[in-house]
């Protein structure tokens, strides 16, 4: 390959537009008015509410059921949110693609502020799962939208920089959700995780509106209700079954054996439409696209390393080790640091250099090795080996997030831009939602294993269920035999983590 492959094109984006040639040019009907550092941060602002949202629950729920109940519907809360928002991202990218950014922002906005309005105010548990769904359906859009206005208002050499970091901002609100949820309940209630929402996404969304101004052009179009009808059921199935699969339902009951076919039937189904309609939500010659493809296969491979394996690092720490949830979620800092210092860095790189191949390789290549580091954890392993691990692991991942929207976003028309953006996207959700599922079932599959072998009370697995609070109160003995079963239980996460790197590394080399 030429070296000017690896180089952004920095007329791509601007191709098949009429040759306007203007870098500030947008979707449908929109142009930035004003400056373009405050639509940068008005959108930054609003992705960093979207991610928060997505975490910032989590150490609040205990509280929510204590003041609500109904427990039985407790991972609904978190479900509902990521269903949601899961579905609704590629209509997004292609409704901004069709019918501007600026009128998809403010509805994506606003559904997300409603939803938030109505789960603060929530009196019954039933009320909160549908907010949060509404909640999600303006929070998939933010994702979306905030990464193709980048795309929009910066040149193409300048959006590696922004990308990146976006990349930061997104890695730290979801590291930080949880602590700050955890404040958000002891300082004032449960009800503030929500309402906090609408001064910061109404100041947000005021600063955007002054900015990113309409032309006033409208241009007819069909929407492909089809595609968008069999798109969504297919993610949504798919969500259900990594959700529950293995968890609340088995793998082989009839009603998750009903999604996989459900998933298979309406995903076939979705190709079908997308073969036939005149302006698909996802057309399917994009697939003939080196850039388009390769970055897509990375971010599944990415999503998958990154949301897979990283879910279970809590749990090693919390009943591994025995760590309190608060500090546990401090120790993951390091890998924070790592993301954002490549992140940043990366995105530096591109816009100073014009080029972006090698930090995929790169990348990878430090994902598979912290991921293999990770395969060495016990329940002995210090604090200081840890964070040097994870924050490795952290490295890798943070090279790859502003490169596959950067590289895609100029490798594709300026009218594909929001729908390129929201495939990137969707494919990195999927591979994290397959892999959670999959390590998720290896891992309890090693621990009933490793518990039944053990001979202790806890046979058959329950120390995948056990919780800080009930682990302190065990006999030392039984501690220490859970903590060796976790860490032993929880190598293979790490180890297939580790391949997919490999995996990505072998793809990055492919890309143009």
């Amino acid at each position: 390959m030429t070296s000017s492959s690896s180089r952004p094109d920095p007329t791509a984006a601007d191709k098949g537009t009429g040759g306007t040639g203007n870098r500030t040019a947008t979707g449908a009907g929109d142009h930035a008015t004003g400056s373009t550092g405050l639509i940068i941060a008005s959108i930054g602002f609003l992705l960093m509410l979207a991610a928060l949202d997505q975490t910032i629950v989590a150490t609040a729920l205990p509280t929510i059921v204590a003041d609500l109940g109904g427990l039985e519907h407790l991972s609904w809360v978190v479900t509902a949110y990521i269903l949601a928002s899961t579905i609704s991202a590629p209509l997004y990218g292609k409704l901004g693609d069709l019918y501007g950014r600026r009128t998809m922002v403010f509805t994506s906005v606003g559904l997300f502020l409603a939803g938030s309005a109505l789960a603060g105010a929530a009196q019954s548990m039933v009320w909160l799962i549908v907010s949060r769904a509404i909640q999600g359906l303006g929070g998939g859009g933010l994702f979306v939208l905030a990464l193709s206005v980048v795309g929009d208002v910066i040149p193409p050499k300048e959006r590696g920089k922004v990308q990146g970091l976006f990349g930061a901002v997104f890695s730290l609100a979801s590291v930080v959700g949880p602590m700050l949820g955890g404040w958000f309940v002891d300082a004032f209630s449960w009800h503030w995780i929500f309402y906090i929402n609408l001064p910061i996404g109404a100041g947000a969304l005021i600063a955007f509106a002054a900015s990113f101004r309409p032309t006033g052009r409208r241009v007819q179009h069909r929407i492909d209700w089809a595609g968008a009808l069999t798109l969504s059921v297919a993610l949504a199935a798919l969500t259900l079954t990594t959700t529950f699969g293995g968890r609340s339902l088995a793998w082989d009951s009839p009603e998750i054996l009903g999604l996989i076919g459900l998933t298979v039937l309406s995903g076939a189904a979705f190709v079908f439409f997308e073969a036939r309609a005149s302006e698909p939500i996802l057309p399917l010659d994009l697939f003939r696209n080196n850039v388009f493809v390769v970055t897509s296969l990375i971010g599944f491979i990415v999503g998958a390393a990154m949301l897979g394996a990283v879910t279970f690092l809590p749990i090693y720490l919390q009943i591994s080790r025995g760590t309190a949830p608060t500090i546990s979620g401090l120790m993951l800092i390091p890998m924070t640091a790592g993301i954002l210092a490549s992140s940043i860095g990366g995105g530096r790189y591109m816009s100073k250099t014009g080029r972006y191949k090698v930090l995929p390789i790169v990348g990878m290549a430090v994902i598979a090795l912290g991921m293999g580091l990770l395969t060495t954890l016990s329940a002995e392993t210090g604090a200081l080996v840890f964070s040097v691990e994870i924050a490795i692991a952290g490295f890798g991942l943070g090279f790859i997030m502003p490169v596959t929207t950067t590289a895609v976003q100029n490798a594709v028309p300026r009218e594909r831009l929001g729908t390129a953006t929201a495939a990137g996207l969707m494919f990195r959700q999927v591979g994290g939602s397959v892999a959670v599922a999959v390590f998720g079932a290896i891992f309890a599959a090693r621990m009933a294993a490793g518990m039944a072998t053990g001979g202790g009370a806890l046979a058959g697995g329950e120390g995948f269920n056990i919780g800080p609070q009930t682990l302190a109160g065990l006999p030392d003995e039984a501690r220490r035999m859970i903590g060796e079963t976790v860490a032993w239980a929880i190598h293979p996460v790490f180890l297939i983590a580790a391949g997919l790197g490999l995996a990505g590394l072998v793809a990055a080399l492919f890309l143009e």
